[in-house]
């Protein structure tokens, strides 16, 4: 009887701690719950406008004609996922690193190697005729440079590029070869050239992708309303052909229409009668697009425009590589960040301020929507920017990115007080002095004359 009562007794307490258990986990859980809910409640109430870069810039919205409206203002071409990078890809950019002084730059034409980010490709080019029928030089160096590739030629039509480093031609290691070695390997080939060439953002400009904006009178298809209208045209970098009834309505509204002119047919156009008229029948559709210009200058503009979209090279410069490598990374696996913190950037559509994980790095600004988040959701190319502390509404220190030119977006940053703003507006001019214009490499570069082979 004794040990009945006994192991009555335990089997009692056993059920009391378990119900105790159970009720501590349960209110455990609830408290979680409600820290939960807190947090999200403070995150909305928040000062940084209630949303995060996440909930701007999807997948969908990058793939899309209207990605150039999202709350963070980025424009997002395809390849770029998400980064403005629109006044990098008007121009031509080399990269100089950290060694800003006159007597050795740019190092992306010196004779020192400096493999920053090296990618190696295949390029083969069609022999053609004359007495250079590859269309290229390459300098007297070690490792071989391309110093130039002619206009519509056929180096250019296979993608060779200035700033290439020549690994194998032929199928022959050249880079411990003397020069003249390899200009004769070369012409003692078959009538197809076959070259590995390397390249890294020290040494490889960019080359400027097409664009092109102005007035053009279209003409009408509909049955109702023939005749023309003038309308505002503008070429992307991305080969996309976007027209708005007034210039005033780029980047406030939706287009009218986009149009890709990757493989379609242009060309002047006297059918109708008119001058200065040319057309276009996209690959896609029946349509034929009639435009007319003011002039024949004008046209000859948009044709040479529209010719680079219609055969694009698709290839990425290797700076856009390194920069969709860093997005797969945390932030802080970045190395050797210039500057990193919170930023504050305005959305001017809702006048809020959105704040974004940040770090510099060689002229890119990466935005993350915390500093746990991966990958990273945008960012900007500041390639040309300058940038300056200015007041702005009832904020009265504010970082201004301004570009080289107005048909580009001027950004607005805020850090969290006024000594964090110049430590990232000193940072901002360092990390964006790394990168020099190419028209001005070249011409600091002329003063040191190499031997050349042409090609």
């Amino acid at each position: 009887d004794l040990k009945l009562e006994m192991n009555k007794t335990r089997k009692l307490s056993l059920k009391k701690d378990t119900r105790a258990s159970d009720s501590s986990q349960e209110d455990a859980i609830d408290q979680w719950a409600r820290r939960r809910k807190q947090f999200k409640d403070s995150k909305k109430c928040s000062s940084t406008g209630g949303s995060s870069i996440n909930s701007t810039i999807t997948e969908g919205s990058i793939n899309s004609e209207d990605a150039r409206s999202v709350d963070l203002g980025l424009y997002s071409e395809n390849e770029d996922r998400g980064f403005y990078t629109e006044n990098f890809h008007s121009a031509s950019w080399v990269f100089r690193g950290d060694d800003v002084s006159p007597d050795n730059s740019p190092r992306c034409l010196s004779k020192r190697p400096r493999p920053v980010a090296i990618r190696e490709r295949t390029v083969k080019i069609a022999k053609g005729t004359g007495n250079y029928p590859w269309g290229f030089r390459i300098q007297f160096s070690k490792p071989i440079l391309v110093t130039e590739v002619d206009t519509n030629s056929a180096a250019e039509e296979a993608g060779l590029q200035v700033g290439d480093i020549l690994i194998a031609v032929n199928g022959t290691d050249v880079t411990s070869m003397p020069h003249s070695e390899a200009a004769n390997l070369a012409r003692k080939g078959p009538d197809i050239l076959t070259m590995i060439v390397g390249s890294d953002i020290s040494r490889y400009p960019n080359t400027p992708k097409p664009t092109c904006r102005g007035y053009l009178h279209k003409r009408t298809q509909s049955a109702i309303l023939k005749g023309w209208r003038k309308r505002w045209f503008v070429l992307k970098h991305n080969g996309y052909l976007h027209y708005y009834k007034h210039k005033k309505d780029e980047g406030k509204c939706r287009p009218l229409e986009v149009t890709k002119l990757e493989g379609a047919e242009i060309g002047v156009d006297t059918s109708l009668g008119k001058p200065f008229v040319f057309k276009c029948i996209p690959q896609a559709g029946n349509r034929i697009f009639y435009f007319c210009a003011t002039s024949n200058q004008e046209m000859k503009r948009w044709l040479e425009a529209m010719d680079k979209a219609v055969h694009p090279v698709h290839q990425n410069h290797v700076w856009v590589d390194v920069t969709l490598h860093n997005t797969t990374l945390p932030p802080l696996a970045i190395k050797n960040p210039e500057c990193l913190g919170l930023l504050h950037q305005l959305d001017r559509s809702k006048d809020v301020w959105i704040q974004h994980y940040c770090i510099l790095k060689d002229g890119c600004l990466y935005f993350y929507a915390t500093l746990r988040s991966t990958p990273a959701q945008g960012g900007l190319y500041l390639q040309g920017y300058i940038v300056s502390e200015q007041s702005l509404g009832s904020k009265r220190s504010v970082i201004e990115l301004k570009p080289p030119s107005e048909e580009f977006k001027t950004f607005y940053l805020c850090a969290e007080n006024v000594n964090e703003n110049k430590r990232w507006i000193t940072a901002l001019k360092a990390s964006i002095n790394k990168w020099l214009p190419l028209h001005q490499a070249i011409q600091d570069f002329m003063n040191r004359p190499l031997e050349e082979t042409r090609m």
